[in-house]
């Protein structure tokens, strides 16, 4: 496995583009952040594609990083915003510091999850709140690929996530997948209050770039089901915390 194999099967590959998905999550985050809007965290910022976009409604944004080559895309995305390089179970910042935290598929390649869950709390003002988009394990597809016979193998994999624990994790060891109650059990004992928990399907950006009518059709069907119990099988967690005192 080449370095760069590798680096995608731990890390998977952040967001290089902005597109209509990303603009649909930008919109849920802000619909649902607290007010004042002052400071805000990208936990995970990648490129920085939505440290850009959120510039545009706060002030203050800064992100963190594990990788120093997704920083420096970020810093060239983005020149002048505050930037650091660490572990997302390690913030470089004082309590209470933001009023937005932002996890945005991030916490399914952490080292120590519970952990990192604790600093996006930790980080947060009293009545600050954290919006995280995690994968949902009823989600037909595991999107991180799959290792076989010790080799990496990139892409959408079915029904990996519906196998047992042992299973699963032999074939997808380098990434987590979610149910609604494993998402919650990461908060607990925590001070803080769910404010959302809901799945959302997909943006289709990819298809759509190829077969617009085809991604029309696909959006129009599958987001009609976040209004139905199918809502479940979504590909991703959009959960949000509100810190309390």
């Amino acid at each position: 496995m080449t370095d760069q194999s590798e680096r995608t099967a731990l890390r998977g590959n952040p967001s290089y583009v902005w597109r209509t998905g990303q603009e649909r999550r930008l919109k849920m985050i802000l619909d649902l952040a607290p007010h004042p809007l002052q400071r805000a965290l990208i936990d995970g910022c990648g490129a920085g594609v939505y440290l850009r976009a959120l510039q545009e409604s706060v002030p203050e944004v800064h992100g963190i990083d594990i990788e120093g080559e997704h920083l420096r895309m970020a810093a060239a995305n983005v020149p002048g915003a505050p930037l650091n390089l660490s572990q997302c179970e390690r913030l470089p910042y004082a309590d209470a510091t933001f009023d937005l935290v932002l996890s945005h598929e991030v916490l399914e390649h952490v080292q120590d999850d519970r952990l990192a869950a604790a600093e996006i709390v930790r980080v947060l003002r009293v009545g600050g709140r954290a919006a995280i988009f995690a994968p949902n394990r009823l989600f037909p597809f595991e999107t991180h690929g799959h290792y076989w016979q010790g080799e990496y193998h990139f892409g959408n994999t079915p029904l990996i996530n519906y196998l047992p624990d042992p299973l699963r994790n032999q074939l997808a060891p380098h990434v987590r997948a979610y149910t609604r109650r494993g998402l919650l059990e990461l908060f607990i004992g925590l001070p803080v209050l769910v404010r959302r928990l809901t799945q959302i399907f997909p943006g289709y950006d990819g298809i759509n770039a190829r077969r617009p009518a085809v991604g029309r059709f696909l959006r129009e069907a599958t987001y009609s089901l976040e209004q139905t119990p199918l809502a479940a099988f979504g590909i991703s967690h959009f959960l949000v915390l509100e810190k309390v005192d």
